[in-house]
C-alpha cells in the first residue's frame, strides 16, 4: 500500500498519466494502476523498472518521514525477486537519496540476475554468511564470509549460490549523478 501511495504521489507531482508512466517504465498501465491501489505486490524486477523509468533510487518508493530508523533482521519490509530465490530487506536510505543499504538472502542452489541498475550506480557487497559467485560483465568472482566487492552496477551482473545453505549478503548502492 505504501509503495502505491508513493508511486501515485510521484506520478502526480510529475504530471504523468498512467499511460505515460507505463511508457517510461515498461510496466503495463494495468499493473501500475493495481500497484497504486495496493491491489498487487510488485516484484523486485518491476520495482527496478519503475525506479529506473522515474530516475529515482529504488528506496524512494518506500519513503518514510522518520528521523530515527531502526532495522531489525527479519522484521519489516521484505521484497522477493521474480523466482523467489532472492529476497532483500531494505535497511536504510540516506536523506539525500544517494545511498541505500539492504540485507539480501540468496536461497540454496539458486541464482539471481537483477536488472541493470541506474547509470553510474556503484554496488558494494559483503558476504555475511556462506559463499557466493558474482559475475560482473562476464568475469566471475567467488566470495566467502566477510569478503567484499565493489563494482559498477549499471552493467550485467548476477549472483549464484551453489551450496545447500542460504547466503546472506549486505549490499549498499551508491547512486552517482543521473
Amino acid at each position: 500500500m505504501q509503495v502505491g501511495a508513493v508511486l501515485r504521489k510521484l506520478r502526480k507531482e510529475r504530471q504523468l498519466s498512467l499511460e505515460e508512466l507505463s511508457k517510461l517504465t515498461n510496466v503495463s498501465k494495468l499493473t501500475l494502476g493495481n500497484i497504486e491501489r495496493g491491489e498487487t505486490n510488485p516484484t523486485l524486477g518491476m520495482l527496478w523498472k519503475i525506479s529506473k523509468g522515474l530516475s529515482i533510487p529504488l528506496m524512494t518508493l518506500f519513503a518514510t518521514e522518520n528521523e530515527v530508523n531502526l532495522s531489525r533482521s527479519g522484521e519489516g519490509l521484505r521484497i522477493s525477486g521474480d523466482q523467489k530465490s532472492w529476497m532483500i530487506e531494505p535497511i536504510f536510505q540516506n536523506t539525500s537519496n544517494e545511498i541505500e543499504m539492504y540485507r539480501a538472502y540468496l536461497q540454496k542452489n539458486s541464482s539471481y540476475h537483477p536488472e541493470k541498475h541506474h547509470w553510474n550506480t556503484t554496488e558494494i557487497v559483503t558476504v555475511m554468511s556462506g559463499e557466493v559467485e558474482i559475475v560482473i560483465n562476464e568475469e566471475s568472482y567467488t566470495l566467502s564470509s566477510y569478503d567484499s566487492i565493489s563494482f559498477r552496477a549499471d552493467g550485467v551482473h548476477s549472483y549464484s549460490n551453489n551450496s545447500n545453505d542460504v547466503v546472506v549478503l549486505h549490499i549498499s548502492l551508491k547512486y552517482g549523478p543521473y
